[in-house]
């Protein structure tokens, strides 16, 4: 009987040279291969006798089919791309060169949110429905802020998609960075399928809910503030390489991950989990949390993207740039202090708009040290400590590794 022991047993030179050998056989009959497979190509090219009018013109039309024509749309060089020559932008290698990675921290994101993948509708609506049909199951302030919560993130999760297809996937030229936003913009599509899945689920207006960010102040504030920021970028004839147009892309990434998904989105998470976590609507609450999950994510990646353009091109984060970044983070508190307002004009759920505001100056704090920049709501301390064990980023490795069965499946989450 052969073991593998005898097969790898060294007998001396003429082993090594019996090695030497198969390997030049080896590349001999690669190249044997090469031609061979080449030769054949090209005859599977010639018109045959059976071949149709249509076949034979699409074969002859390849003749004419010039390849350095093709090449010249890939972006960079066609040489193998070293992992230094990889950058956050203005990037000239090859962008179809997933690796070498030089991000590993963009990879390991794109798997984790791969693994944790979720749909809509494994989740159970019954109680919900139960819920909202009952005339008195729920208060007023209740379901208006059920109903001002779908209708602005039914909205801003498809702005954040569009932004990311038509505009930052183009700009960012890092392939696996590249590789989690295909991911991330995934994930935004099954967001606003999940706000649509609880519409229609609770059987409202679909027509009200979806068109609250051009009839709610408070929400088109928002949706508007964003969108000004798209408008340059989303330009196809709009590309990175001066340090005014670098800066135009910059204040994308701070206005969608800092603001967009770092802090207008903390009123109504905080709103509808609380909810949840009273035994009310735990269904859309549980589609919350999942969100929330995905988000926290997009804000850490977002946060280390816009950290790496930084470090890779200093000159951008100037004075001005650092105080214009200030004012985007500050304006985007004050948007949502209002929207906290005009969403619980009065206290509900165990909490009032003055707790919120002290909730988003703490978090405001938070995005602008994460970029480098000094709070500037100093002594805020966080009043919904609970909310912290949902969507601080240090438990979404303990979630990861312990919560994946339930998250893949859309297991019944606890609200302890």
């Amino acid at each position: 009987m052969l073991s593998w022991d005898e097969f790898d047993k060294d007998d001396g030179t003429d082993t090594a040279a019996a090695h030497s050998n198969t390997a030049q056989a080896a590349d001999m009959n690669i190249d044997k291969l090469d031609q061979v497979g080449g030769a054949a190509a090209v005859e599977a090219r010639a018109i045959a006798a059976d071949d149709s009018p249509a076949v034979a013109r699409a074969k002859a039309s390849l003749d004419q089919l010039d390849i350095a024509e093709g090449l010249a749309e890939l972006e960079g060089s066609a040489a193998r791309v070293a992992v230094d020559e990889k950058r956050m932008i203005n990037c000239r290698a090859d962008l179809n060169q997933l690796v070498p990675f030089k991000y590993d921290w963009a990879w390991q994101k794109y798997l984790d949110g791969c693994a944790n993948h979720w749909m809509p509708q494994e989740v159970n609506m019954n109680a919900d429905i139960a819920l909202w049909k009952t005339p008195d199951g729920l208060t007023d302030d209740e379901r208006r802020i059920v109903k001002r919560n779908l209708g602005f993130f039914s909205t801003a999760d498809s702005l954040v998609a569009n932004n990311l297809a038509l505009a930052v996937y183009r700009l960012i030229t890092n392939p696996e960075c590249r590789q989690y936003i295909l991911r991330q913009t995934f994930e935004e599509a099954i967001h606003t399928h999940a706000y649509q899945y609880c519409i229609e689920s609770l059987g409202m207006d679909e027509g009200e809910i979806f068109n609250m960010y051009h009839e709610i102040p408070s929400v088109a504030k928002k949706a508007s503030w964003g969108l000004k920021y798209t408008r340059s970028i989303s330009d196809p004839t709009f590309n990175t390489g001066t340090v005014e147009t670098d800066k135009e892309l910059l204040r994308n990434l701070i206005a969608y991950y800092c603001v967009l998904e770092g802090v207008f989105f903390y009123c109504g998470f905080t709103q509808i989990l609380s909810m949840g976590r009273r035994n009310k609507m735990t269904g859309v609450a549980e589609q919350f949390q999942y969100i929330l999950r995905d988000e926290s994510m997009h804000l850490n990646f977002g946060i280390d993207v816009i950290n790496q353009i930084k470090i890779e091109n200093p000159h951008l984060w100037d004075a001005s740039m650092k105080e214009e970044a200030t004012q985007m983070i500050l304006q985007g508190t004050q948007l949502e202090i209002e929207y906290a307002r005009d969403t619980m004009p009065r206290g509900v759920l165990g909490m009032n708009a003055a707790m919120m505001e002290d909730y988003l100056k703490f978090i405001a704090n938070r995005r602008l040290t994460q970029i480098g920049l000094k709070e500037e709501y100093p002594g805020t301390s966080n009043p919904f400590p609970w909310m912290s064990e949902i969507m601080d980023l240090k438990k979404e490795k303990n979630f990861f590794e312990t919560r994946v069965i339930e998250y893949q499946t859309g297991g019944a989450l606890s609200w302890d």
